[in-house]
This record gives structure tokens, sequence and C-alpha cells, in this order.
């Protein structure tokens, strides 16, 4: 199924499992050779990245018409599919209670990448437009999803953590916590002692394409081990969305 055509871009869901190892081969690139990352699922003889969530999850694959290849992945489960899955991939990292208390259409989402390629560029934008689609076709209206911090040490990181507890923590009923176990107290930093520039430059392209948004982030930061990771909880209420940048990712691309 094609969601989005922009020459020479589409986005669309994977529907086979080819369309799946796909989707996998270009993680295990970026998760695993790049970053560092395993998993108890990953194949490391044929280079992919899985988890036992995949088969649950709705899979959107930004192809390169040029090259004949995908460049780009975002996976998303709504809340049906968690039901079928038995919980959201984030409940391992997140208390997510406030969230699937309400009654709201949720949307959660994970393993965004891109080809190195593709960075800087119109991909991501492609992506995005394609998951605007997809949101607006299933009317969700809670987004959520782990976004991650390269790197384990909380004495590198504690600048932008502390940035984005300060600025962008979430209000009360979107505010998920980080499971007990690695929970990391993000308010490591005083605001008034913040080079808040320094700091914003510090923050995942990703994070900061939700922020701009309007988005939040929940309480603390979950210590991922296994993938050499400092995870935050992204959330976008999108009655709450900054309706000119939404503009720019909703709206015709090229």
């Amino acid at each position: 199924m094609t969601i989005t055509q922009q020459n020479p871009f589409s986005v669309r869901l994977a529907e086979t499992a080819a369309d799946l190892q796909a989707a996998q081969r270009l993680r295990y690139s970026v998760f695993v050779e790049e970053l560092g990352g395993g998993g108890a699922l990953v194949d490391h003889q044929e280079r992919l990245e899985k988890d036992r969530f995949d088969p649950f999850f709705d899979h959107l694959l930004l192809t390169d018409h040029r090259q004949d290849a995908v460049v780009g992945v975002y996976r998303v489960m709504r809340r049906d599919q968690a039901e079928a899955a038995g919980q959201f991939y984030s409940a391992d990292e997140y208390d997510l209670s406030v969230l699937l208390a309400s009654d709201r259409s949720l949307l959660e989402l994970g393993r965004s990448c891109l080809h190195p390629d593709y960075r800087g560029g119109m991909a991501m934008y492609h992506l995005w437009h394609g998951l605007a689609q997809y949101i607006a076709k299933h009317e969700i209206e809670v987004l959520f999803g782990v976004a991650s911090f390269h790197g384990t040490d909380i004495a590198q990181l504690a600048e932008p953590l502390s940035l984005l507890h300060h600025r962008h923590l979430a209000p009360e009923d979107l505010r998920v916590r980080a499971q007990a176990a690695a929970f990391q107290n993000m308010d490591v930093v005083p605001e008034g002692e913040l080079d808040t520039r320094a700091a914003m430059l510090a923050v995942p392209a990703l994070i900061k394409a939700y922020l701009r948004l309007g988005g939040f982030v929940g309480e603390g930061a979950y210590i991922d081990h296994s993938f050499n990771t400092t995870d935050v909880c992204l959330i976008l209420d999108t009655a709450r969305m900054n309706e000119r940048q939404a503009r720019l990712y909703q709206g015709p691309i090229g």
C-alpha cells in the first residue's frame, strides 16, 4: 500500500516478508553497525535488527526509486495492535498508565532511521509526510515513543537532558514516567546554569523535530545498556501541535 508518491521517493507500508527484511536490514546498519546496539533477536549473519514486536507493528518504508532501495523506515503501532502484542513496546521502559487510562486514540512510533546518505536533506520530510497521512487515516490523537541519545554516560548528557526536563516536560495528563529499574533523573543541571545553545545542539535531530511540532518528554530517562543508549519518551498531542510547523509535514512536498 503506497501512502505518498513524490518522485523519486515513495512511502508505503511493508506488505511482504521481503519488505520487512528490508526495514530490518536498514535498522541493522544504523542501530547495530553504526550505533553499537544489540538485542536478543538480532540476526548478525543475515544483518537484520529485529525483535518480538515487529509482527505487530506497521512498517513505513521510504524508497528512493533511483536506487530501488529502502532508505528510511518508521514502525508504528496503534492501540489495537498493542493489545494483540500484549503491550506497547515502550511499556518496557516507561509507565504508560496515564495514556492507557485515557480514551484517546494512541499511536506508538519507533525504530525511525535514515540511510546516512539521506540525512540532512528532504528524505525525513517525505517520511514524516507519509506518517502524517497514516495519522489522518487512523484519526490518531496522541503519538508517543522512545527516542535515543547515543551512549549511557549521564555526565556527557547532563545538559541536553536537563534542558528537556526544564523546558519540555509533558503536562500531567501526558506525563509518562521511566520505569524505576533504569530510571535516570533528567533534572541534573539547574535551569539557571544551563548553556541552552550548547544543550540544544546536543539534542538529536529527531527529538528536536518533535519539539518543533510542540512535543513533550516524559519524566526521567531510561538507560538502555543493550542498545548503548539513553532513551527519552516523546509525546505529541495532535490537538496541541504547532500549526505552522505541522503544515510543513502535512502539506504538499516539492
